[in-house]
């Protein structure tokens, strides 16, 4: 009599094609944490963020002190940080792929969006859109001969932390915002080192 065969003699046969199918998903992620392509900053946007750090500390400088030059030093200032803030968008813009979540490095933040709060991941032309419930999170910049590489990657990455606890971070300051401190302490500075405001 044959005896009956119980549920262990699948585990044996199963096993290894459950290993095969986690090393094939290990195969897609390279090494993490991983920066995702993007084309170069244009020189414009370069010289749009390097230039309000020296012409307007040279114009607050120069300007005479008085009620309508202190209002002239204020208003070219203000212009200034708007300048800096929107060009390093472009210049400091940075995206990074860990093991918990995709982190995006903008002008004055960097912000964080976990892998488990991701929906679905859908890949265009030149960017890669993840939809969070109703809000889409679009990575622009990728060449065109990688946005299917990219893609990939994050969907390998996904499936992989289904299963791993989940870690959330606030946007916190990133190095876009030291500049701009920088650029204020600069421009408000010269004005008041050059009429001895300050010593």
């Amino acid at each position: 009599m044959v005896p009956p065969m119980g549920n262990g003699s699948v585990e044996p046969d199963t096993a290894p094609a459950q290993q095969q199918h986690e090393v094939a998903q290990r195969a897609d992620v390279p090494q993490l944490p991983w920066r995702v392509p993007l084309d170069p900053a244009p020189w414009w946007a370069w010289a749009l963020f390097i230039l309000p750090f020296i012409v307007v500390p040279g114009l607050n400088s120069w300007l005479w002190m008085g009620a309508r030059d202190m209002l002239a030093v204020g208003l070219l200032t203000i212009i200034g940080a708007s300048v800096v803030r929107v060009a390093g968008g472009v210049v400091l813009y940075r995206v990074e792929l860990t093991e918990t979540a995709l982190k995006a490095r903008t002008s004055m933040l960097i912000r964080s969006l976990a892998w488990q709060d991701v929906d679905s991941i859908e890949v265009g032309d030149d960017n890669v859109v993840l939809t969070r419930g109703q809000d889409e999170n679009e990575i622009n910049g990728i060449p065109k001969d990688r946005t299917a590489e990219v893609g990939a990657v994050m969907e390998a990455i996904r499936a992989q932390a289904a299963d791993t606890p989940v870690r959330r971070h606030r946007p916190r300051p990133g190095i876009g915002a030291a500049l701009v401190l920088l650029y204020l302490v600069l421009s408000i500075g010269a004005f008041l080192l050059r009429w001895h405001i300050v010593i």
